[in-house]
């Protein structure tokens, strides 16, 4: 069930079964001269909405699809949030879903540069908790699709060499095999981008002129995103249940 297609009385009743909801999330943010800015945010997208296909019990909220992103405004089309701004957007979106009876929150992630900020807005809202004794009546969890079971290792596989850590042939192959009609292509060199720290927007364009890092993006294909997408829906699906089954001790 999509929340965003569905009606208040479905998701009510549908609360009666089940008390999980996963939160695609991610960031609108340069992906080198061939990937989509929406990457970040596709690639959960793209994996939750087909396991929902093939589970029609997995409640699949709207896509969170602006993240933190300031080190990429150097680049057109880029949009970030502040941390500050970006935590208290997942708190009220936390406080939303937990209103209405969800119980587990089960965040899964297209951007490695969210993580330390959601982590830590997980943080606050634990402490409110435990600064007046009481356990929360919910859970959340935070994965990025690519360390879900497998999906790692299958992507080190089909992309040995040049894979990288942004504008990655196996985050764009996966946009690919969604929308094979908005494939791009472009002459960069060097084949592999340099790899170095990630800093302020300026000096991130001054080290990595064309957006990748350490990629070779054109390794991409729409059947190499296929496999990928393939190999997560299952290992979701199995994350999603253990957490749904998790007990509080």
């Amino acid at each position: 069930m999509l929340i965003h297609l569905s009606s208040w009385p479905e998701i009510d009743a549908r609360l009666k079964a089940t008390k999980t909801v996963v939160v695609p999330i991610g960031s609108n943010e340069q992906h080198g001269p061939t990937g989509l800015l929406g990457t970040d945010w596709l690639c959960p997208e793209i994996i939750a909405h087909a396991a929902e296909t093939q589970d029609d019990g997995l409640v699949v909220a709207p896509t969170f699809n602006i993240g933190m992103a300031q080190h990429h405004l150097a680049f057109a089309g880029t949009i970030s949030l502040r941390p500050s701004t970006f935590m208290a957007a997942i708190t009220d979106w936390v406080s939303s879903l937990t209103r209405h009876g969800f119980e587990r929150i089960y965040f899964l992630n297209g951007h490695g540069g969210n993580v330390a900020t959601i982590e830590a807005t997980f943080s606050e809202i634990y402490a409110e908790w435990s600064f007046v004794e009481e356990r929360p009546p919910f859970a959340l969890k935070l994965v990025n699709w690519w360390d879900l079971p497998g999906v790692h290792r299958l992507c080190t596989e089909i992309f040995p060499k040049g894979h990288g850590m942004h504008a990655t042939p196996s985050e764009i192959a996966v946009t690919q095999a969604a929308y094979p009609d908005r494939i791009k292509t472009a002459d960069y060199s060097p084949q592999i981008a340099p790899v170095g720290p990630i800093r302020d927007a300026l000096d991130y364009r001054a080290r990595f002129p064309d957006g990748r890092i350490g990629s070779d993006p054109a390794q991409a294909s729409p059947e190499k995103g296929q496999r990928i997408i393939d190999a997560a829906v299952p290992a979701l699906l199995a994350d999603v249940k253990a957490f749904s089954g998790e007990v509080a001790p």
